[in-house]
This record gives structure tokens, C-alpha cells and sequence, in this order.
């Protein structure tokens, strides 16, 4: 069970070189594209041209010292960054828990998303609707994706590999349809876009789009109660004190050893922990710069394809009309190929998803119920794996894909407000209290977060506001 700071202190492991060490902010990256980035702001852009794409750059940089404050506790403590939550302030960590569970009961609805664009490419079984023909291959590939991840035999291994095929993939077919003529047309206008609203925007303001806005604006990135994963995939990869704990090793790779019981802190500032705190900031810019970059330019396709055409994804069709992203530079193969590749994008977002969220309850629960506890944390994660995909399969028909991700959003909305204030009261008040000599932190580190919160909290009361009015 957790205390409330049992930490013991221990030299800093030496940092591997940025190749071994690189990865979990390709993860990050590939699963905001998934969350996301392929689907809120080319909506946004689709339907309203430019007059919020002006917001974007800051969105997305506001991710970053979110990510660094995440990955900066892991890496000093070998632990999660929810352990951290519940030694801070026990009630408010249980709180952050039971929000998390709860606004991942619907990612099937990203399996979902997934499915409309291989219903829209195979078009079988034909008579079906829409909505069964895309629920059915929602679930084949959810099977097909499970099963393929439980043979591989290294579960985070498997996730960073595939995820960085994907991005891969996607960067390089986005890179060459932007080269077309078409696109660059429009480019001149859209950098101008990024600086100056084009006000008032050229469609009337639906109120129902303020939830998509919220969305696109708060998970431009990974956003929501994905980022806290970042935490996690550090754990897996072995990343600064929780290499002495077990993770990074192939036993350890599912929940983490029942080392992860304690915790550490360096013994004393080091070279190595300088290296460790340069690699974070290397390794979450990868996520955001990387995602910023790849939502660039789907946001450029968008306003240069889909907005004078009056398209945009919706319904059943929410991972189909971007498929014209690729069509105008390589025909119907290029179809073909967006359609695939989003589909794998969406659909991975769900089995990274289910692996972390599993990885999470077992975590915790190990943490805070006795019974739990003397349960095996690899037994544990394979419980919650198995409940969390069946869930995910109950709830996979209730509505169409795009309102169950956006009842995912605005729930892990909640928590962003409450997590991000949350991670400067760890870092900046908790850690230096702990260890003063190696856990002080810089005024700039402070200030981008104080930043990225106050921006997070107004963002709420935005959106409260737009709702009462």
C-alpha cells in the first residue's frame, strides 16, 4: 500500500544515449494523431475556414510543459505520475482515478472512427447500414489488432513499434500531398490564417460545434487524460530511476514489478540527471513538435480541399472525407492508402489505449486496495485488459463514433483542469520539499505550467459560459 512519501535514495542510473532511450514520445505522438488530430481540427478548418486556426500553435505548445512536468516526476521517482497524485493528496488522486476509468469506457468509439474508413473502403457487407457495416469492422479490427498484441510478447515494445510505422507512414503521404499544386495555392492564405483570425468566419456559427472546438483546442496534442500516460510508457521504457525498479525489462514490461511498490529519488544531482531532464525535454518535443506539424498539414489539406467544397468529417463519415488528403496527389491507390492507414491510426489508438488504461488500474489498485495488493501485477493487468475491451465493446454501438469521442473529451476536460494544477503542486511544492538539491526546479519550468494550467481553467469557464448562453 502507498505511504504518503516512503522514498529512499539512489545514485541516478546513467542515461543509454538518446537511440535507446527515444520512443515514448513517438507514442505520444502517434496516438494524438489518433485521438484527434486527423479528425477535430480538419473539421474546424473544413467547416469554418480559417477563423480559428490561429489557435492552434498555442494549443499545441501548451501540451509541452504539461508533458515535461508529467515526465519529469517519473523520471526522479521511478514511479507513476497517479502514484504521485495519491501521495500529494489521497482524495484527490482516488478523484483523478475514477475520471480516468470513466472517460475510457467509450474508446471503442476511436475503433470506431477506425471503422468508417475501412466500411467506406471494402463496402461490405453490402445492404448493411452505415452504422452496422462500420461497427462490424470496428470490431474485426479491434480482434485482429488484440490478438496480434497479445502474440507479440513485449506489450509496449509492440505499441512503440507499430506506432512508429504508422506515423511514419502518415507524415510522409501528408509531406507529398501538400507538395501538390492545388495545396500550395492556398498555402500563402493559410500561413496568414496562423497569425490573423479571418473574422467573421466565412459559414454561420453553429452552437453545437463549441463541444468540437473545446475538443480540438484542448487535445490539440495528446490532451485530456491521455497525456498522463506519457508517465507510463517512461515506466515501460525504463526511462531515469524506474530503470532501478524493473521497468524496461522484458518481465517487466506489463503493469511493472511489484517494485514499483517504492519509490526512489537520486542521491544527489548528477551529470546523468542533467542528461535525463535534457532527454525529457528532447523527447516530449518529438510529441508535440511532431504532432504539431502532422495537424498542420491536415488542417492546410482541409482548408485547401475539403473547405471550398463544403466537406467535413461527421457521422459515419468521420475518417472518410480526409481520404481526399491523399486522393489529389496519388488518384484512387491514394484513397485507398489514407483510408488504410487511418484506420490503422484509430484503431491503435484503441489498443494503446486499453494496454495503458489497464496498465493504470492495476497500478493503482495495487496501491490503494489491500486486496489488490496481493494480486500479481501482471495478473491484474490482464483483468483490467479484458474487462476494459469488453466494455469497450458494449459501449461501441451506442452512438455514432464522433459523440462518444466527444463525450471522452469533455470528461477528460475536467480532469485536464484539475491534473495540470495538480502537477505544479508534485513538481514544485511535494519534490523540493523531498529533495531540495535534486528536485528544485527552474522559474521557467514553473511559469509554462502556471501558463498551461491558467490556460486550461479558462478554456472551461469558456465553455461553461457558451453552454449557459
Amino acid at each position: 500500500m502507498i505511504g504518503p512519501a516512503p522514498f529512499s535514495r539512489r545514485p541516478m542510473p546513467a542515461f543509454p544515449g538518446y537511440l535507446r532511450a527515444l520512443g515514448p514520445g513517438v507514442v505520444w505522438l502517434a496516438l494524438a494523431q489518433g485521438t484527434g488530430e486527423l479528425v477535430w481540427w480538419p473539421y474546424v478548418v473544413a467547416r469554418y475556414g480559417l477563423a480559428f486556426l490561429f489557435l492552434l500553435i498555442p494549443a499545441c505548445l501548451l501540451q509541452w510543459p504539461v508533458n515535461y512536468a508529467i515526465g519529469r516526476y517519473t523520471i526522479l521517482t521511478g514511479e507513476s505520475i497517479l502514484r504521485g497524485f495519491v501521495r500529494l493528496y489521497r482524495p484527490l488522486g482516488i478523484l483523478l482515478w475514477i475520471l480516468l476509468g470513466v472517460s475510457f469506457l467509450w474508446v471503442g468509439a476511436f475503433a470506431g472512427a477506425g471503422g468508417t474508413a475501412l466500411a467506406a473502403l471494402v463496402n461490405w457487407p453490402s445492404g448493411w447500414s452505415d452504422a452496422a457495416r462500420t461497427n462490424l469492422w470496428a470490431l474485426l479490427s479491434m480482434a485482429l489488432l488484440l490478438g496480434a498484441f497479445l502474440l507479440s510478447g513485449s506489450f509496449y515494445r509492440f505499441i512503440e513499434w507499430f506506432m512508429w510505422v504508422v506515423a511514419a507512414v502518415t507524415l510522409a503521404g501528408l509531406a507529398l500531398a501538400c507538395a501538390h499544386p492545388t495545396v500550395l495555392a492556398a498555402l500563402p492564405a493559410f500561413l496568414r490564417g496562423l497569425a490573423v483570425p479571418e473574422l467573421p468566419p466565412p459559414r454561420p456559427w453553429d452552437p453545437d460545434d463549441a463541444t468540437k472546438l473545446l475538443t480540438a483546442l484542448t487535445f490539440a496534442g495528446l490532451g485530456g487524460f491521455w497525456t498522463l500516460f506519457y508517465s507510463y510508457w517512461l515506466r515501460a521504457k525504463g526511462a531515469g530511476m524506474s530503470a532501478l525498479l524493473g521497468a524496461g525489462a522484458p518481465a517487466a514490461d506489463l503493469a511493472g514489478s511489484e517494485a514499483q511498490d517504492r519509490a526512489l529519488l537520486p542521491a544527489a544531482h548528477s551529470a546523468d540527471l542533467g542528461r535525463w531532464k535534457r532527454y525529457l525535454v528532447v523527447d516530449s518535443g518529438i510529441g508535440v513538435g511532431g504532432n504539431l506539424l502532422t495537424t498542420l498539414m491536415t488542417c492546410l489539406l482541409a482548408y485547401a480541399l475539403l473547405f471550398p467544397r463544403g466537406l467535413y468529417p461527421q457521422g459515419y463519415q468521420l475518417a472518410v472525407v480526409q481520404s481526399e488528403f491523399f486522393a489529389v496527389r496519388f488518384g484512387g491507390l491514394g484513397r485507398t492508402l489514407f483510408l488504410i492507414v487511418a484506420a490503422a491510426f484509430l484503431c491503435d489508438t484503441w489498443i494503446g489505449t486499453m494496454d495503458t488504461v489497464a496498465r493504470v488500474h492495476a497500478d493503482i489498485g495495487r496501491a490503494l486496495i489491500p486486496r489488490f495488493a496481493r494480486v500479481s501485477s501482471r495478473r491484474l493487468y490482464y483483468i483490467f485488459l479484458a474487462a476494459g475491451s469488453a466494455l469497450t465493446v458494449v459501449t461501441l454501438p451506442l452512438a455514432q463514433p464522433g459523440r462518444l469521442i466527444l463525450l471522452t473529451a469533455v470528461i477528460g476536460f475536467v480532469g485536464t483542469v484539475i491534473y495540470t494544477w495538480t502537477l505544479w503542486a508534485l513538481n514544485f511544492r511535494f519534490l523540493p520539499r523531498l529533495a531540495p538539491d535534486v528536485a528544485g526546479a527552474s522559474g521557467l519550468s514553473r511559469l509554462l505550467l502556471g501558463i498551461a494550467a491558467s490556460a486550461y481553467t479558462l478554456l472551461a469557464v469558456a465553455y461553461i459560459y457558451a453552454l449557459v448562453h
